[in-house]
């Protein structure tokens, strides 16, 4: 049999592709080596979601006094929650298997590696059979990047060192958790752990934490994550695992510091490995598929999508890249845009941002504006939230007067940050989001206060 298309992969980008071409009547064959629903659903995004959702309840009963409420020796049970997590992803695994079943995509379990081509088509191989395809579509993902750390090896080996996978599958909580990396999963799991009972220590390469987050937004997150205490060390580098301990070198000194368990957290890479991307001359920058706008490869009739193009490691950029790729494929002429994808870090508060910070504005040329507002301008942000600090940032074009960046930490910014992406995608002016009505009392206020005080 020969398909139509061919998916390597069966994470977000690679099921929702697949999705879309069979709904179109392509006849599509979806691969994945794993589980369906790839990392995110497996072992990331939905697993760290369920576990963090606990964590916030947690915190809720644990404070609950200053709402009015008792609540006596609330406790979380690790194990509860992982049980939870598990019935949580199979749920949604099974409803992507019925998504594929009902658009008529063939599911094939195993590794999808590229043979090369033939006079019908593309040749992929799983295990001792081959299968042919007309187009390719490549969504193999991301697996963890482990830095070359003398000892780092041997901890993986004994399990004393653990990466984003392993950490959602503890039977019990560490007494004491060092994190290797300072960025989104790393914190999100730095979080749950010590509202779990943790003594958490963050090491960090940076000054900062959360990457690129807007700088204003990660110094209240990290002093929030204090609060918890949780432990930073900021212009870190470790330099040593040991068999009970991490060393780091900081302002030219060596440090140490116990940990019962060591997550490694210091970012991804594509999972390109084993592809056979050489038998077709597949165009790579350090391991990702390179692909232009339209998601096409340098190979006539492949495309990529998801964590393997290198371009945005988000679940939501790999379903946008997913149906770009199948509308091309259809046809249709579409883009994919990076100019407005929010990102989100989960914790309690949650940060949110999207679009241009004042860094990146500066870098950019861009003649820039910002205003900072206090959460509390919100009245649903003041009678939810005691006590807390939360803030929104806006980014505006002087020159046009148009809104090209929100950042914002506080309750629900992970819902509110969407309603911000068409007002930059449709490059609306300050005039025109004034007159858009915001339904009150809620948090997503803010964005209308701010916008007022341009």
């Amino acid at each position: 049999m020969i398909y139509d298309l061919i998916v390597i992969g069966g994470g977000p980008g690679g099921y929702l592709a697949s999705e879309r071409a069979g709904a179109a009547g392509l006849k599509t064959l979806c691969i994945e080596k794993a589980n369906v629903g790839g990392v995110c659903l497996n072992e990331g995004c939905i697993p760290s979601k369920t576990l963090l959702h606990a964590a916030k309840i947690l915190d809720y009963a644990k404070n609950a006094k200053k709402y009015g409420v008792s609540v006596e020796n609330a406790t979380l049970d690790h194990a509860a929650v992982i049980k939870r997590k598990e019935k949580v992803v199979r749920t949604l695994v099974a409803g992507v298997k019925a998504k594929l079943k009902q658009n008529n995509v063939e599911l094939v379990n195993g590794s999808g590696v590229i043979k090369g081509r033939s006079e019908n088509g593309f040749v992929v191989a799983v295990a001792d059979q081959e299968y042919t395809g007309q187009r390719l579509l490549i969504a193999t993902g991301s697996v963890p990047a482990i830095p070359p750390i003398p000892g780092m090896k041997e901890g993986l080996q004994s399990g004393f060192c653990i990466t984003s996978k392993e950490v959602l599958d503890l039977e019990r909580v560490p007494e004491s958790l060092v994190v290797i990396g300072g960025g989104v999963i790393g914190l999100e799991m730095a979080s749950y752990y010590r509202s779990a009972g943790s003594n958490v220590t963050v090491i960090e390469m940076l000054d900062h934490i959360a990457g690129n987050t807007d700088k204003d937004i990660s110094d209240i997150l990290m002093k929030e994550y204090e609060k918890k205490g949780i432990v930073f060390h900021l212009s870190a580098k470790v330099v040593k695992i040991n068999q009970d301990s991490v060393e780091y070198e900081k302002d030219g000194k060596t440090e140490s510091v116990k940990a019962d368990k060591v997550l490694v957290s210091v970012g991804r890479k594509a999972d390109t490995a084993a592809l056979g991307a050489e038998s077709i001359g597949l165009e790579l920058n350090r391991g990702f598929v390179k692909t232009d706008r339209r998601m096409r490869t340098n190979v006539a009739g492949v495309y990529a999508c998801g964590d393997v193009t290198g371009e945005m490691l988000l679940a939501h950029v790999a379903y946008r890249q997913a149906e770009v790729c199948i509308n091309n494929i259809l046809g249709k002429n579409d883009v994919m845009r990076y100019n407005a994808v929010p990102s989100v870090i989960y914790t309690n508060p949650e940060v949110a941002g999207i679009g241009e910070t004042e860094k990146t504005a500066k870098d950019k040329g861009i003649d820039a504006e910002a205003v900072v507002l206090s959460m509390r301008y919100s009245g649903r942000y003041v009678a939810e939230v005691e006590q807390g600090n939360g803030i929104c940032k806006l980014i505006v074009d002087k020159k046009n007067q148009r809104l090209i960046g929100v950042h914002m930490i506080g309750s629900y910014a992970s819902e509110i940050i969407y309603g911000v992406a068409p007002m930059i995608e449709c490059e609306m002016r300050l005039e025109d989001i004034k007159q858009i009505i915001f339904p009150h009392p809620t948090v997503s206020e803010i964005i209308r206060e701010g916008i007022f005080e341009f």
